[in-house]
């Protein structure tokens, strides 16, 4: 499995990203599943990229919520 540029990733669409975050989510539990059961998997380098993505997936939507508070004042904590 090839590795996710960032630079495709934040040219994605939320609702496209979760779809991707979910897909890798469920292969990342499978392949975790085989090596806890004592199988030998037959790309070890797979684990590693799925992590990977489901990280750098997850580094994306978690930078366009910050953009999004920031925009919109929405989670700035006010001075009492």
């Amino acid at each position: 499995m090839a590795l996710l540029r960032m630079k495709e990733l934040r040219a994605m669409r939320s609702e496209e990203l979760h779809d991707k975050l979910s897909s890798l989510e469920d292969e990342l539990m499978h392949e975790r599943g085989v090596a806890a059961m004592g199988g030998a998997p037959p790309s070890p380098g797979r684990l590693r990229a799925l992590r990977i993505n489901v990280a750098r997936i997850r580094t994306v939507m978690r930078e366009v919520e910050i953009r999004t508070a920031k925009k919109g004042g929405i989670g700035k904590e006010e001075k009492a």
